[in-house]
This record gives C-alpha cells, structure tokens and sequence, in this order.
C-alpha cells in the first residue's frame, strides 16, 4: 500500500476527507481487518459465558493465567524471537525496545493531561485513571491480530521485544506514578515473558535456532499454540466480573476511551511515521495503537495505593469500545505507513 505524504495530506484539508476516502477505497481492508478481530471477539466472548453458565469458575482463572504466563507464552516467545532475522543486531533490538517504552511514556503523559483536564483530584482516582489508560494490552489481544494481518512478516518476535519494553515502563514509570515512590521494582526481570525474551535475543544473536530444530521446536510450538486462546477466555471471564463490580462513572469511561482509543493512537501512528522504523515494527505499532487498556493496572492499583474501582472502569469501556474502534485505527495506520 502506498504511503501517506505529509503534504498530500495537507493538500486535501480535511482529516475526515482523507478519512472517508481510505475507507471507501479500502473496503476489503475492512472486511479482512473485521475478520480478524472476530475470532478475538468470539473467544473472549466464549469466555464471558462460561463465566455466565458456572463452567469458568473464579478460582480457575488464577492458576490458568499463571500458566500461560510462566509456561505458554515463552513457548510461543522462543519460536517467535530465536532464528527471526528481523531481530537481528543490536540497534534493531534496541529499536522495538524503545518504542514499546516510550509507547507507554507517551500513554501515561496523554492520559495524565485528560485527568487534569477532567479535573481529577490526587485521592479521587487520578494517578489510576492516569496508569491504567497509558497502558495498553499489549499481548493477548494483539498477537491474534497481528498473526492475522501480516501473518508472514516476523513480527511477532519485533512484538515480544516489544512487549518487553512496555513492562520495563508499566513496572518502572507506571509504578512510580501509582505508588507516587520512585523505587524501581526488581519482580519485573523474574517474569517468564521477559525471561523468554532476553534468553531468545541471546541465542538469536548466536545463531541458537539450531537448539530449536527437531523436538525441542515442535514441543514449544504445540505449547505456544495454547497461549492465546487460553488468554482470551480468561480475559472474557474477568470481564464478566469487572461489568459487575464497575460503577458507571461517566468521566472516566469516556475519558478513557477518548485517551486509549483515540489520542494515543494518533500519537503512536504519527511516531511510527515520522522515526525511521523497520516494516515489522510498523505493523506492530499499528496493532498495539488499536488495543484497549490493560488489565494489570487492576493488579498494581489494588498492591500500591490505588483506586481498583477506576482502573476496573477503564478496562471495562476500554475493551468493550476497542471492537467498534480498532478496525478503523488499524485501517488508517496501516494507509499511513504503507502497509
């Protein structure tokens, strides 16, 4: 796809002019954007009926994310990341680290200024409304999608390197403005994902693909296969559980949704226009600028000080508005950039 120019655009006035003419002349963009996020809607929708039916219990959801978290998803890490030439050298490395940190940087400054803007009050919710909209669910939701839409690209690996960016900031940043304490916590290098990761940049540096051929890869493979729908029911569980315990509160439901949905994408797509990034990082930029708020706030709220309530709010709009916002934020990213 061709790529936007910054006086092309100019020159047609109008962001919705430019809007309304990629959607007209992307309509099976559309459609393959919309079916890819449908089976990500139907597994977590799975998920919130069994909750429904008493079949997904609450003390399941615990040792089956364990279990993806620690097991799972650094299966499917180390095939993704070990043998992918699109991780190869350090400044490639560096690059998806980066820009998975500063994509929670920029989050985290966006979403501070709607809280003042709002007029959010310390004590009233505003260093959680704060975290928990500048962070994006950067895994669940968007490895299914991103398989989807460039299935053949290498960028699931770009995308665990990623990832890895975004907890380092959720755990040194993120905390800190939480907690209001400006200690870094070490639990953050005893994570499997980030375990996985820096053990597959070591041994994709090396040439290790060779200890991944044969059994060992096919193992970790079938593992891998399981991480992400297992997720997904998780995810739609909990938010059966999350609709329930949330309390509307109006400000920062919209507010939420204009920041994770709407301002920081922009300012993601912009960046990721304007830095001169790989093609896989690209894409991956694109998917993580649809996704909705994460769900680890809840978790950080509750052990540092924080308004759980606000954090459980903001997921809840986040995600449920994200399926009617994330085929358009993919949609333009993807005629922005060339992809």
């Amino acid at each position: 796809m061709r790529r936007l120019k910054i006086g092309e655009a100019i020159s047609w006035g109008k962001a919705w002019s430019w809007y309304w003419d990629c959607y007209c002349c992307g309509m099976n963009e559309t459609v393959l954007i919309l079916l890819g996020v449908l089976p990500v809607v139907l597994i977590v929708a799975l998920g919130a009926l069994l909750r429904v039916l008493g079949v997904f219990k609450p003390e399941m959801e615990k040792g089956l994310m364990q279990l993806v978290v620690h097991i799972l998803l650094p299966a499917l890490t180390l095939v993704s990341v070990v043998g992918n030439e699109a991780l190869r050298g350090w400044g490639k490395m560096g690059s998806a680290l980066g820009f998975g940190y500063g994509s929670v940087v920029v989050g985290l400054a966006v979403a501070y200024l709607a809280a003042c803007a709002l007029k959010m009050e310390r004590g009233q919710g505003k260093r959680t409304f704060t975290v928990a909209s500048g962070v994006q669910n950067s895994s669940y939701m968007a490895i299914p999608l991103l398989l989807e839409l460039f299935p053949e690209s290498g960028a699931l690996g770009v995308l665990f390197t990623y990832n890895v960016g975004v907890d380092l900031a959720l755990w040194t940043i993120g905390v800190m403005v939480m907690s209001g304490d400006p200690r870094v916590s070490w639990r953050i290098f005893l994570k499997g994902p980030v375990i996985a990761v820096v053990l597959g940049l070591a041994l994709n540096q090396m040439g290790g693909e060779v200890l991944l051929d044969g059994v060992p890869g096919v193992t970790l493979q079938m593992l891998g296969n399981c991480a992400i729908p297992v997720a997904l029911l998780v995810i739609g569980a909990g938010l059966v559980d999350l609709l329930h315990k949330a309390r509307p509160d109006w400000k920062v439901a919209t507010g939420s949704v204009a920041v994770r949905l709407l301002l920081v994408p922009a300012c993601m797509i912009v960046a990721a226009y304007a830095l001169p990034i790989s093609g896989q990082l690209a894409q991956v930029m694109v998917i993580q600028a649809a996704m909705p708020a994460a769900m680890f706030p809840i978790v950080l709220a509750k052990h540092y000080g924080g308004r759980p309530e606000v954090a459980v709010q903001v997921v809840a709009a986040t995600t449920l508005a994200c399926f009617v916002t994330m085929p358009s934020v993919v949609m333009v990213g993807k005629r922005v950039l060339g992809l």
